[in-house]
């Protein structure tokens, strides 16, 4: 199921306005989750996959709406909630919204990993994987 809430993402509500960026986060991020049977059976590389093939339809998607502006996909692993979340924002990867301390990478394999062992709150600063889907690199 996870895999397949994953895909969906692509096709959701989306919402650029860089002038209104709550309303981008209110209406372009996801909270995704699975039980542990499930998180179980799921390899890394399954769930790395999907994600990416999410950044690549959007990445299609924005260039339809003709929008040029900086946009950035972000995943990152809620470990207090045990979710994986996901967002889409008019913004470069250093302009991401969050108001804890984080650092963008372009390793999706570690934030994976820790969302399906379950692992407890990390130490600081939370790993958020970017991928520029605007059309200003981001």
């Amino acid at each position: 199921m996870l895999l397949t809430w994953i895909a969906e993402v692509a096709q959701e509500p989306l919402l650029l306005d860089p002038s209104d960026h709550q309303a981008e986060l209110d209406t372009n991020t996801w909270w995704l989750s699975t039980g542990d049977e499930e998180r179980r059976s799921l390899t890394v590389s399954e769930v790395v996959t999907a994600l990416e093939g999410v950044a690549a339809a959007l990445r299609i998607r924005i260039r339809a709406l003709g929008f040029t502006g900086a946009a950035t996909f972000y995943v990152w692993h809620d470990e207090q909630a045990g979710q994986l979340r996901c967002s889409v924002g008019s913004v470069t990867a250093q302009e991401l919204p969050f108001r804890s301390n984080h650092v963008p990478t372009r390793e999706l394999e570690p934030i994976v990993a820790g969302f399906l062992d379950g692992d407890g709150p990390g130490l600081p600063p939370l790993r958020v994987w970017v991928a520029g889907v605007g059309g200003v690199a981001s």
